[in-house]
C-alpha cells in the first residue's frame, strides 16, 4: 500500500500482509479466515471488541421484545377466559436485558481473548496520505486492508444539543436502568418499530413519528396498509408527519422533559412532551474520517464506496476490501458475516482459489407482533423488469385457522410468482410466524424451487404455515397451472 517507508519523519513500525480495521461481525470473520492462511495478519479496533448485533442491536432488542411479549400475553388473555393483573418491574426488565446481553458478549470476548496479543491493536486507525495505517504510536504498512468499521446511529444535525440527556439511540437505550414513563420514537424502520412496540407493551407511553406513511421498510402498498392496521391496535403512530422543532423544557414538576412540535399528514399542528426521544432514523457507516481516499477508494455523496464487489467487498482492483455495515450494501448481520468470510478468504490466496460465498437471497425480518418480512425481489423491482410476467398470490391471516385459535389473526401475505418459470420471485408479509415463512421462501428462491414443488411438500394441520400454502395455491390459480392434490381444502377445517 505504501509508496514511502517514512512519513512525516516517522519510521514504519510494522509491516504485515493483511490488516483488518474493525472487530465487529465482518471484521472478526475476516480476521479468522485470513489467519487460516497467514500468520502475518493484525486486527485494529476502536471501542468494544464484541459486535453491534450482540451489544447494541439484535440481541438486546430481542431480549426486550421477549419481555414485552410476555407482558402483553399476560395482560390481554381475557378472550381465552384468563384474567390477571400484571405488575411490570422496569428495573428487573432492564437488568435481565443487560445480564443476558453480557452472557452473549462473553462468548465473543472469550474468542477475542484467545487471539495472540501481538495481533490485536486497540485504538482508532487512520490511513495517511501515503496509504499507511496510523494507530496509537504505530505506523503500519499493510499489503492488503480489510475495512470493517461498522456503523453508528444517525442523529439529525443539532438534535443532540437540543435534546441533551433526553436523547436516546439504539446504542444507548439498553443502558437504561429502569423503564421510563414516556417516550417518543422517531423513525418507523425496523429498529424504531420494534422498540416502539416493545416499550409500549412494557407499559411505557410511546408515540411513534415517521416522515413517510410507511412502516418496517415495506414497499408493497397493500402489505404496508395492513401492517399499519395491525400495529395500530396497540401502538400510537403519527405517520406522514413532519417534525418542525425539537428540544427540552421544564415541566410543572420542575423536571426537564423532551419536547416535539410536529405537523401531521392532515396539516394539523401537534405537540408532544415526555421523558425521552429515541432517535431511530437509521445508521451511517463509520468511514468518512478514516482516510480511505488515500488508498484510492472513491466515495459517493452518501459515503458509499464506489466500484464495490458485493460478494467480496473488494474495491475495483485495489487491495482494499470494505465489508459489513461499512460498505452500506445490505446492513444485516448474515450479510456482514458472509462478506467478512469472503474478504478474509480472498486476501491470502489466489483469487481463483478463494471460496467466495454466493450472493444471498434478499431477506428482511422485522420482529414486531405481527412480524414483517420481505424476501427476494420487491414488487417495484419486478415491475421495472419488462421480461417478468408475474402474478400476486395472497393469503389473509385475519381468519386463518391456527392464527385465529392463537388469537394472533391479523396479517396478509403476498407472493410474487413468475408465470414463465413457475418460480417465486419474492414476497412481502405482515403476520404471525412470518419469520418461518420468510425462510421457506428464501430457501425456495435460492434453490430454484418451483411453486408446484413447494406445494408438493406436506403442510401439517393445523399450522400457521398453511397460510403459505393458500398463497401458493393462489399464485398457481392465477398462473392457470393445474395442480393435482387430494387435499383441496385450504386450511382443512
Amino acid at each position: 500500500m505504501s509508496k514511502s517507508s517514512d512519513t512525516n519523519n516517522k519510521k514504519i513500525t510494522r509491516k504485515v500482509s493483511v490488516a483488518v480495521i474493525g472487530a465487529g461481525t465482518s471484521g472478526q470473520n475476516a480476521f479468522r479466515q485470513a489467519s487460516k492462511t497467514t500468520h502475518d495478519v493484525i486486527i485494529i479496533n476502536d471501542g468494544f471488541w464484541t459486535t453491534t448485533c450482540v451489544t447494541v442491536g439484535c440481541m438486546p432488542s430481542k431480549l426486550l421484545i421477549a419481555a414485552a411479549d410476555r407482558a402483553h400475553d399476560a395482560k390481554y388473555s381475557e378472550q381465552f377466559g384468563i384474567h390477571s393483573e400484571v405488575n411490570i418491574n422496569g428495573k428487573q426488565v432492564m437488568a435481565r436485558v443487560q445480564a443476558e446481553r453480557s452472557h452473549f458478549e462473553s462468548f465473543i470476548e472469550k474468542q477475542v481473548d484467545s487471539w495472540p496479543d501481538d495481533k490485536k491493536i486497540a485504538g482508532r486507525a487512520h490511513i495517511n496520505e501515503d496509504g499507511l495505517i496510523v494507530v496509537n504510536d504505530e505506523l503500519i504498512e499493510a499489503g492488503k486492508i480489510i475495512i470493517a468499521t461498522g456503523s453508528s446511529p444517525f442523529i439529525p444535525d443539532g438534535w443532540d444539543d437540543k435534546l441533551g440527556d433526553t436523547l436516546l439511540t439504539s446504542d444507548s437505550v439498553f443502558e437504561l436502568s429502569d423503564l421510563p414513563d414516556s417516550m417518543a420514537v422517531i423513525g418507523a424502520g425496523s429498529v424504531g418499530l420494534e422498540l416502539a412496540q416493545a416499550f409500549t407493551r412494557l407499559g411505557v407511553a410511546v408515540t411513534l413519528f415517521n416522515r413517510k406513511d410507511r412502516v418496517g421498510g415495506l414497499i408493497d402498498d397493500d402489505i404496508n396498509a395492513k401492517a399499519i392496521d395491525c400495529l395500530s391496535q396497540d401502538l400510537t403512530m403519527h405517520l406522514g408527519s413532519e417534525i418542525t422543532d425539537i428540544g427540552t423544557k421544564v415541566n410543572e414538576d420542575d423536571r426537564t422533559v423532551a419536547s416535539i412540535y410536529y405537523v401531521d399528514k392532515d396539516d394539523n399542528k401537534g405537540h408532544w412532551q415526555g421523558d425521552y426521544v429515541l432517535v431511530a432514523t437509521g445508521r451511517r457507516n463509520n468511514i468518512e474520517q478514516l482516510g480511505v481516499e488515500n488508498l484510492g477508494v472513491e466515495l459517493d455523496d452518501k459515503n458509499r464506496p464506489k466500484n464495490l464487489d458485493n460478494n467480496s467487498g473488494q474495491i475495483g482492483d485495489l487491495d482494499v476490501y470494505i465489508v459489513g455495515d461499512a460498505n452500506v450494501h445490505l446492513p444485516l448481520l448474515h450479510v456482514a458475516s458472509d462478506e467478512g468470510f469472503s474478504a478474509g478468504s480472498m486476501v491470502c490466496v489466489n483469487n481463483t482459489d478463494a471460496y467466495i460465498r454466493p450472493p444471498t437471497t434478499p431477506l428482511s425480518i422485522v420482529f414486531t407482533s405481527p412480524q414483517i418480512i420481505m424476501v427476494g425481489k420487491s414488487q417495484p423491482e419486478i415491475e421495472k423488469d419488462p421480461d417478468l410476467e408475474y402474478v400476486i398470490g395472497e393469503a389473509s391471516f385475519d381468519n386463518q385457522g391456527r392464527s385465529r385459535i392463537m388469537g394472533v389473526n391479523c396479517g396478509l401475505l403476498h407472493i410474487y410468482g413468475c408465470k414463465k418459470t413457475d418460480r417465486v420471485l419474492g414476497a412481502s408479509m405482515v403476520g404471525p410466524d412470518a419469520e418461518y415463512i420468510a425462510h421457506i421462501l428464501a430457501t425456495a428462491i435460492t434453490n430454484d424451487v418451483t411453486v408446484k414443488q413447494l406445494l408438493d411438500a406436506p403442510f401439517y394441520h393445523p399450522t400457521i404455515l398453511e397460510g403459505l400454502r393458500t398463497a401458493l395455491r393462489n399464485v398457481q390459480h392465477k398462473m392457470k397451472i393445474p395442480y393435482q392434490s387430494i387435499d383441496t381444502q385450504e386450511d382443512g377445517f
